[in-house]
Order: structure tokens, then sequence, then C-alpha cells
């Protein structure tokens, strides 16, 4: 019994095991008609393509293999920062009974203030070197009257309380050039010398360069004439003297400039001079306009030989403009030395609005000269003035008998050009800032003249001045006493140069100035903004504020 009961159950399970099987082989056969058939559907109820249906575009064909040039390609390394400017010793204050003679050339030049603006929006303090005073003082425009008929310039001396040292006194000594109308200007022979070289690739170089002097061409007139003279490794005449009536021609040269190669400035130089005296107009304004960087690297490029070749072209009766552009490799230095040294002028364009400043508003005081080799020589009387020192004009110092020596060379003073240098004196009887002073003589001892004693006088101030085709000097003076001035009157203009005068001094560190600090700047040059056409006194406000933020970092 125990043995069929035990043969039924394995006919059991061997039922049940077949039935499994059959049932799992069912649904699988039944899967693959079922994804059969779904496949078959979806092919056969998709809906036709619409005739104006987008048709995908194509897929990109794979990049070509890269070039030969591209493989061995050379990455310059960014470039390093060789800007160069001299090194200024500050003038101290002189005793006037041991030296009651100051001496110096004027400075038109106004390339100082872009340069300190330019490095101030670049996020710094400007190099010591790149400040000089007398040029951001002579940056602005102020309002002095106008020079007599006969005369090609009038002069100003006016005294103020010093704001920084009490018990001093600030003199400002100051220039107004003629002014000079466009159309009765003589005509012009300008030949413009332009850096090509490679350094001059960035946008603030070559290109600015080109933009700025497009605005000079617009001024241009029928009567005057334009070469252009480039150089890089080597120099060309890119343009021959042409009227300025064809400024199509003229615009299309500037326009195809391009950078590229070393830098052979003193080819350029000779050859630039050698147009000019081509094409000389006799009792015209006849001018090379050099643009660059400054950046010369090939043949004649030091300083001193490079002061020598301007020295020796400026006999010819051409005057120089010399127009900074750039930044990282500029040579300041080279710059200053150039127009000093050429009978010209420099200014820096960090920008278009700079470009048009200089060689659109003021056009004529840029680029035609009413007096050339104009010095100045100041006496005071040590009755009444016990020290002076000069700010700024440290590199425009002059011998004592420089002074009466036509042979000496000195600034050039274009039509409308406005000079101004300010002194701080001490009254007789205050003690002399920061001046150890010497022993007295063992030999001789100086003596007053009767003058001296029975006169308010403080300074008498002598200039002289050649006409821009003259050899001999003409002599003028002005004596400044204290009676002169109205001090219940507020001169805004001096104000403002006091302040400019403050900055550069403050930029520079200058222990003249104690403790007046950058607000103390601010103050006195808001109170002295007054009128402001193209606002530049209002920028001025600006910088000062910004070195303040620089100097608290």
């Amino acid at each position: 019994m125990k043995k069929l009961l035990l043969a039924f159950l394995l006919l059991a399970m061997l039922v049940a095991c077949q039935r499994s099987v059959t049932t799992e082989h069912s649904v699988e056969a039944d899967k693959i008609e079922f994804e059969d058939q779904s496949i078959e559907e979806e092919t056969t109820v998709s809906p036709p393509a619409q005739a104006n249906a987008p048709v995908p575009p194509p897929p990109p064909p794979p990049p070509p293999p890269p070039q030969l040039e591209e493989i061995f390609k050379v990455v310059e390394p960014p470039q390093l920062n060789t800007e160069s400017y001299d090194h200024i010793s500050e003038n101290i204050f002189k005793k006037v009974s041991d030296e009651p003679l100051s001496t110096f050339s004027i400075d038109v030049d106004r390339a100082s203030y872009s340069l300190v603006r330019r490095h101030l929006k670049d996020g710094r303090i400007p190099p010591k070197g790149a400040v000089r005073i007398e040029e951001m003082i002579n940056y602005f425009e102020y309002g002095y009257n106008q020079p007599a008929q006969d005369k090609p310039l009038a002069v100003l001396g006016t005294l103020q309380y010093c704001p920084w040292n009490t018990g001093s006194y600030l003199l400002r000594v100051a220039l107004q050039g003629k002014q000079l109308q466009l159309e009765d200007a003589p005509p012009s022979n300008f030949v413009f010398l332009l850096d090509v070289s490679g350094s001059m690739r960035a946008p603030n170089k070559l290109p600015l360069l080109k933009k700025a002097f497009r605005l000079m061409v617009n001024n241009m007139r029928d009567q005057d004439r334009i070469a252009i003279v480039v150089y890089a490794g080597s120099s060309g005449l890119v343009l021959p003297s042409t009227p300025g009536n064809e400024k199509a021609k003229i615009m299309a040269a500037i326009d195809a400039l391009e950078a590229g190669g070393s830098t052979a400035g003193a080819a350029g130089i000779q050859l630039a001079y050698e147009v000019a005296t081509e094409n000389f107009i006799e009792g015209g304004n006849n001018r090379v306009v050099l643009a660059t960087d400054g950046d010369f690297n090939v043949g004649m490029s030091s300083n001193a030989a490079m002061v020598e070749l301007i020295e020796e072209k400026r006999t010819s009766g051409v005057f120089l403009s010399v127009l900074g552009f750039g930044n990282g490799n500029y040579k300041d230095s080279k710059m200053e030395k150039l127009a000093d040294h050429g009978n010209g002028n420099y200014a820096y364009i960090d920008n278009l609005l700079e470009a048009k400043k200089v060689l659109v508003n003021e056009f004529a005081s840029t680029l035609f000269t009413i007096a050339k080799d104009v010095k100045l020589q100041l006496e005071f009387n040590p009755v009444n003035v016990a020290a002076y020192r000069l700010i700024g004009y440290e590199n425009r110092l002059l011998a004592k008998e420089d002074f009466n020596d036509d042979q000496k060379d000195a600034g050039e003073l274009g039509a409308g050009h406005q000079v101004t240098a300010l002194y701080e004196l001490i009254p007789t009887g205050k003690e002399i800032p920061f001046h150890a002073g010497v022993d007295d003589l063992k030999y001789q001892r100086t003596s007053l003249k009767t003058t001296a004693t029975t006169t308010d006088e403080w300074l008498t101030i002598k200039l002289r001045y050649k006409e821009p085709d003259g050899t001999e000097s003409k002599l003028m003076t002005k004596t400044v006493s204290i009676a002169d001035n109205a001090w219940e009157e507020t001169d805004m203009d001096f104000q403002f140069a006091i302040a400019t005068a403050a900055f550069g001094q403050w930029l520079r560190e200058s222990k003249y100035i104690g403790d007046f600090s950058n607000e103390d700047i601010i103050k006195l040059a808001r109170e002295a903004k007054g009128w402001d056409k193209n606002g530049y006194r209002a920028e001025f406000l600006q910088l000062v504020e910004l070195a303040g933020l620089y100097r608290e970092r």
C-alpha cells in the first residue's frame, strides 16, 4: 500500500513539472509575438512626414588637423613693466641772504598730469618720477589777462597765504601768451613722425594714435602741408608733403598704418627733419610731430645720443612736438628730454578725449610757437623775504649766469599758452623749515643797498624771450610787493593751482607740506572749482579722492 502511494506521488510531481515548462514556453512565445506586433504597428501606423517639416542639419564635419604653424606657435610671455622715469630731487629752501637769485626755464609740457591720471585709473599711486608738479599745475586753464598789443606775453606776480605752513606765503608767477586765431596763423609745414614698431600694437598705442591724428588732420587748412614718416626696423616716407585740403589722401595714409618690427627711432628722426627741411616754409610754422611710446631699441637709442641728435636738428628752424602713447614699456624720461632739447613741447595721450584736448582744443598753443628760449630770474629782497622754495621745475633750473646768455636754450611758449610757477616764501623773522644753515663767512660779508630798506617790494621778476626766428633776447621786468594784493578777494584760480601743487607734493610724500592731508586738498580744490567748462577740475577732485583710497589700503 505504501509503495502504491509513493508511486502515485511521483507521478503527480512529474505531471506538474511538465505543465510548468509548457506554460513558460507559451508566455515567452506570446511575448516575442507581442513585440513583433508592436514593431510592425510602429512601422505601419506612423504618419507620413509633412512636406514643409524642417530637415535636421547634417552633423558638423570633423575639425581639420592642426596646421604646422599652430603646432609650433610660440606663445609670447606677458610684457614686463619697463617704464622709465627720471629721479626728481625736490627743491629745498634757499636763504635769500646767501642766494638771492632763482633762475629757471619755463615749462609748457603737460604730460605729467595725464600720466598721473593713467596710473591712478589703473589702480595704483604713480611713481614719484612721473609727478612733475609744474606740469600738473599747467594742465589747467586759468583766467589770466591777455598781454598788451605790442607784447607776445604778459607777466603776473601775486602773493597768497600758504595753507600748509602757517606764517609763510605762496607766490604765483604767471605768464599768458597772446591768443592766435587759427585763420590768422601762418601756414604750417607738418611732418608726422609715427612709431609703427611691434611695441605699438596695443589698443592704447597705434590704434589710439591713428584716431588722434585724424582729429588733427580735420583742423588742417588749404595752405597747410602734411607729410608722414614712419619708423620700425627702418624708416620710410609713406606720404610726401601733401596740401591740407587733400584730407581723404592723408586719412587713407593714416588708416593704412600697421605695427610690426623693432624701433629705429634715430633713423626716423633723421628722415623727418630732412623732409621738414625740404618743404620749409619761410615765416611759417615748421614742425615735426613725433608720436611714440619712446621704446627705441635699434641704432642710436641712449638718452644722451638722442639729445645730441635733437640739439643738432633744432638749429634748422624746425620745432618739435612729442606725443606719448601707451604703457608697460613707456619711456617718459626719453620723451621729455627730446621735447626739452628740440625746441618743443610734450604731451601724453592716454585716451581720445586727451587727444581732442591737445590736438583740437589747444591746437594753437600746442603747435604754434610765439616766443622761444623763455627764461625767468627772480631776485628776492632779504629785508622782507628770509627764504624761498620753488615748487616743481626741478629739471628746469638754470645757473644765474644762464639768464643773460642768449646761447642758452630754454622753453618755448605757444599761442595762448599759460605758464604758472609757485614759490613758498618765508618772511623775515620766521624760522626756515628744514634748513640747517651754514657758518658765517670768515673773509667777507654782504651789505644791503639802500633800495632794499626803503621799499616795500618783496621781489623783482625778470623775464627774457626771443621771437620764434630771433637770435637776441628781449627783457621784461615786474616787481611784487605785499601791498599789491587784494587779500580780501578770493582768487579761485590761484587757490586751485595751490590745491594742485599740494596734491603733487602729497603724491611725492614731500616733507614740506607736513600733515596737510588728502581731505584738506579736496576741500581746497572744491572751494576753488569755479568755472569748469570741460570738467577737468571735477575730474581732478575724483583723482585726489581715488589716490586717498589707495593710500589707506
